[in-house]
């Protein structure tokens, strides 16, 4: 590996489960000196509103989780920052390559050098979220519809990464999440853990997983911040096309084939026709608007205050 390299060379191991299993990497991003306060602060000043997430995590006896969502108001850098630090406060900043320049060129270096490690990966489209969140910070039970893979920065934080089944991942559920009926948080059981595989992450750590995998996150005590990084290949799009018009066949009471199963021809023809069903909006999105129930550095948000549950939007 030579001096400037963001990610050393994967192992045999590495390169086969990249993106197939859930599976730990080494990177240097850290090394770049874009992640310490002064710079994170500076970011979070100059970050468009519409692109900044600030949610706080309420969880009952089963740690099911229920949402609050908040704005950053009028306050500094310096401040937003200390109040992440000292509440349950989780942060991101959405697009984050179109508004930190130096960010988004360690992005393009990092990736660069995945696709040469990693044989057949060609992503077509790389979002990244720079994502900080206080000490007793949780991230609920959730699946993302893109391809992710995360770069731990700071702080240290344990992760459960569940299969890609009907009993964690209902394809119904992922169905709604691509049409936009519901968020990306699922009910969680804590039964589910017994099948997760768990990862302590500290910084200097990458993790990738497959696509759709269930997971979520808690925070070991100490501030953290990373940055995750959403892709698109040929194959999730196709993928998450044919969830999209199969959730759209289903309201119709039409057959499906399941996306995840279906030959790669099959699921072709079902993404070439989610385009025509985006462009007809024959499906109203259903998470657009969110009551912003508090302002960073307010006061605890009364608990019941603009509240969101997994799976309410249905």
């Amino acid at each position: 590996m030579t001096a400037d390299r963001l990610i050393p060379d994967f192992t045999p191991d590495q390169r086969r489960d990249f993106g197939r299993a859930p599976m730990t990497y080494a990177h240097r991003l850290i090394e770049t000196g874009l992640f310490e306060d002064e710079a994170l602060a500076r970011q979070m000043e100059r970050h468009p509103a519409e692109l900044f997430d600030i949610n706080v995590f309420h969880y009952g006896d089963d740690d099911q989780a229920m949402l609050q969502t908040g704005a950053k108001g009028r306050r500094g850098g310096d401040q937003l920052l200390e109040a992440v630090k000292a509440g349950r406060v989780w942060i991101q900043m959405r697009r984050i390559q179109d508004h930190y320049p130096e960010l988004a060129e360690a992005m393009r270096q990092a990736f660069a050098e995945l696709r040469a490690e990693v044989p057949g990966f060609r992503p077509i489209d790389i979002t990244g979220q720079l994502i900080l969140s206080a000490p007793q910070a949780k991230v609920p039970f959730h699946a993302d519809p893109p391809g992710v893979t995360l770069f731990h920065l700071r702080g240290e934080k344990r992760m459960w990464v569940y299969p890609v089944d009907e009993a964690h991942m209902p394809t119904r559920v992922m169905e709604d999440i691509v049409l936009e009926q519901q968020t990306e948080d699922l009910p969680y059981r804590r039964e589910m853990d017994a099948n997760a595989q768990v990862f302590d992450l500290t910084p200097g750590m990458a993790i990738a997983w497959p696509l759709h995998a269930p997971h979520r996150i808690e925070n070991l005590g100490s501030f953290n911040a990373s940055l995750s990084c959403d892709y698109q290949t040929w194959t999730s799009r196709m993928t998450n096309g044919a969830h999209y018009a199969n959730g759209v066949l289903r309201r119709w009471n039409l057959p499906v084939a399941p996306a995840d199963r279906a030959p790669m021809a099959a699921r072709a023809m079902l993404w070439g026709a989610s385009l025509g069903l985006r462009r007809m909006g024959v499906v109203r999105n259903r998470i657009n608007d969110y009551e912003r129930a508090f302002e960073l550095g307010d006061a605890a948000p009364a608990a019941d205050k603009g509240l969101i549950a997994p799976m309410g939007m249905r």
